[in-house]
């Protein structure tokens, strides 16, 4: 029976994948695949759609019922978290109306613990490949944006008031948790597939040429230089092995969420 696996298109997600979705992991089952932006896929997962599930942290306090989180996989690391952006300078986001990419993403819960106290006057869910224009042609005062955009904003105009992941790093010491996989309980034995991602991932590593049809074609036009610039950055040690580090910043970004009255508390993660 094929197991149904759910991952954004982005670089770091397919080159992960690659091997298993491909089959060639030894012992891993057929994997049924969809790829769909992370915003979909946290609500996908609420409903239990999915054996297997990439997602935000942010939206763990909500799916920990029906899913387990598995230490591989996922995108966490230094240096690499969300932005602010914006076309004309401004000290903060008071009254401004910002596109997000969705509501219960990770770079999402990162603006509102950093604005706190000088909040947006409006959120707006966008698309994500609509946000960067939208900020250029005045639609929006700022945009919250991700992944290859740390990249290629710049070639909209726009400037950077806040880089999420140094203020984060800055305040915790901790790397920024972005996207968690999840096992669906029941379904999923998660040391088995904790083991065939993890295998997944060193193919991809061993091999990087097997995987660059694969993810090039799912990229969304992204140039060779910026796909290969965002895997170097999103795939990384926290990837094979979240360890103490990867733990310990999940925790406090879901325990400072919760102590601002923004998700629901959850147990810690480090047992």
């Amino acid at each position: 029976m094929a197991l149904s696996l759910a991952v954004s298109p982005c670089p770091n997600d397919t080159f992960v994948f690659h091997a298993l979705i491909h089959g060639l992991v030894d012992g891993a089952p057929e994997i049924d695949l969809t790829f769909a932006d992370v915003d979909v896929t946290n609500t996908a997962a609420e409903r239990g759609e999915f054996d297997l599930v990439k997602v935000s942290y942010a939206a763990l306090p909500w799916l920990l019922d029906k899913y387990e989180l598995l230490h591989c996989g996922g995108a966490l690391g230094r240096g690499c978290g969300p932005l602010v952006l914006t076309r004309e300078p401004r000290a903060d986001l008071t009254g401004a109306t910002v596109a997000v990419p969705g509501d219960r993403t990770t770079a999402y819960l990162l603006m509102r613990l950093w604005s706190e106290g000088k909040p947006p006057a409006k959120i707006e869910v966008v698309p994500f490949h609509q946000i960067m224009p939208g900020v250029a042609d005045g639609t929006y005062d700022a945009g919250l944006v991700i992944h290859e955009a740390r990249f290629t904003y710049q070639r909209y105009g726009l400037t950077a008031l806040a880089d999420l992941g140094e203020w984060w790093e800055a305040d915790t010491g901790l790397p920024i948790p972005l996207g968690a996989i999840l096992a669906r309980k029941g379904t999923v034995d998660p040391a088995q597939a904790t083991e065939w991602i993890r295998e997944s991932l060193r193919k991809g590593w061993l091999d990087t040429a097997a995987s660059q049809e694969f993810i090039l074609a799912n990229a969304q036009e992204m140039e060779p230089a910026v796909v290969k610039q965002h895997i170097e950055l999103y795939v990384n040690e926290f990837t094979l092995e979240l360890g103490k580090d990867g733990l310990a910043a999940a925790d406090a970004l879901l325990g400072r969420a919760a102590a601002a009255g923004l998700t629901p508390a959850v147990p810690s993660l480090i047992s």
